[in-house]
């Protein structure tokens, strides 16, 4: 290399899943050159449905229209944030004003960068829960931000110790990261909840970023932080048609909160892109405007689809919340996990010794707790966008290696 790359990517690492997933596809070629199956993936959460039939049909209408490729507003077409404004109204009972509290996003990661760049100054500080998203560290990192962690732990429910974080040095602190339905243990909201994350950021001074992507996900009550009275002094929420409409690789999300937030959001994002394709922001307006029934289909194929990774962590020994949320289910590695102690590294978790074993020596991928963190090295996390049938398939490769 001719030149020195930024110091503040030294401490950020390639995404794991990126990592993984070339390996993955050198071990598919290396199958396929020798007459084998292919790797059975359960790592990452991209929905395998189709997104809602208008939405398709509304993106093929307004791509053969010659108008519509032209660039875009850098605050989306009007209809777009009307309808994000009537889905949080209809199922969050939020009131948003169309035109200044909804920025729309090309997915809610691109958001978490974005608010990063809005807020963060070299030094400041930032809240993130711990087993947590990774990319709400490597996003404070690269702003040059001190990362804080806060603990998550399974006795405690997964919800942030509110004794813990009022004795903690919350000097300089900016920003606080929550994710509810949480990603990757399942856990739920409450308005209990969402009310002290409200009390705890406007009586410190913190900006708290809820990323609310799963909250349909198995899940009767869907729940936003800004239902809370005064949430938008204090609060801002990320959220995304990817899981909720089979839309992942469509790139549609949205960040809302107070004019202001939404203001010096749109300053970092109006440098960064030229507008989303118009048709794509046509075929969410569509997306967005499904009834009940939609999410009800969605979530009984994922409940039958929960019931199979139960098994498949049944057959490993790891215990697990059967009531869960959200699109993954989340499994401790107890005394009775086989193959816990298989392999040589002695500076792996425990999770990461028996995802590798399983890969290796069964052909199926499952996620290692330890990449969300120090609390999550006992734990594996199964996606539940595979089908039955792949599901099925993978607790028979595992069953036959378990000794």
């Amino acid at each position: 290399m001719i030149i020195k790359p930024a110091k503040r990517t030294e401490n950020v690492r390639e995404y794991y899943f990126s990592a993984k997933l070339k390996e993955i596809s050198r071990m598919n070629a290396s199958n396929s050159a020798n007459g084998l199956e292919p790797v059975i993936n359960l790592g990452i959460g991209a929905p395998d449905g189709m997104p809602p039939a208008p939405a398709i049909e509304a993106l093929v209408e307004a791509a053969v229209k010659p108008g519509n490729h032209a660039y875009q507003s850098y605050v989306g077409i009007p209809q777009l944030r009307e309808a994000f404004a009537k889905w949080y109204d209809r199922y969050y009972g939020v009131a948003l004003d169309p035109v200044s509290e909804i920025q729309p996003l090309a997915g809610s990661k691109e958001g978490i960068l974005l608010i990063s760049m809005a807020f963060l100054d070299k030094g400041d500080k930032v809240l993130v829960p711990d087993p947590g998203y990774p990319t709400y560290t490597s996003a404070s990192l690269l702003a040059e931000a001190e990362v804080i962690k806060y603990d998550l732990v399974e006795s405690k429910g997964w919800i942030p110790d509110f004794d813990a974080l009022e004795k903690m040095d919350l000097s300089g602190v900016k920003l606080m990261w929550t994710n509810y339905p949480n990603m990757p243990t399942g856990a739920s909201a409450t308005e209990s909840l969402y009310a002290s994350l409200v009390d705890f950021g406007r009586r410190h001074g913190i900006m708290i970023c809820n990323d609310n992507p799963y909250s349909f996900i198995l899940n009767d009550n869907p729940l936003s932080i800004l239902s809370v009275p005064g949430a938008k002094e204090c609060c801002l929420e990320l959220n995304s048609l990817s899981k909720a409409h089979n839309m992942s690789g469509w790139r549609i999300g949205m960040v809302a909160s107070s004019g202001d937030v939404i203001s010096e959001i749109l300053k970092v994002k109006s440098q960064m892109d030229s507008g989303m394709f118009k048709p794509l922001q046509l075929a969410a307006v569509q997306a967005l405007s499904q009834g009940p029934e939609w999410y009800r289909t969605l979530n009984d194929e994922y409940r039958r689809r929960k019931v199979l990774a139960g098994k498949i962590f049944d057959l490993l020994g790891l215990s697990y919340d059967a009531s869960s949320s959200g699109m993954f289910l989340w499994g401790k590695i107890t005394s009775s996990s086989p193959c816990v102690s298989a392999g040589d590294d002695k500076e792996a978790s425990p999770a990461e010794v028996l995802s590798d074993h399983i890969l290796y020596n069964a052909g199926v991928f499952i996620t290692p707790g330890f990449i969300f963190g120090k609390n999550g090295e006992n734990y594996l996390r199964i996606s539940l966008c595979a089908s039955s049938e792949v599901l099925e398939r993978a607790a028979g490769k595992i069953k036959s290696i378990i000794k």
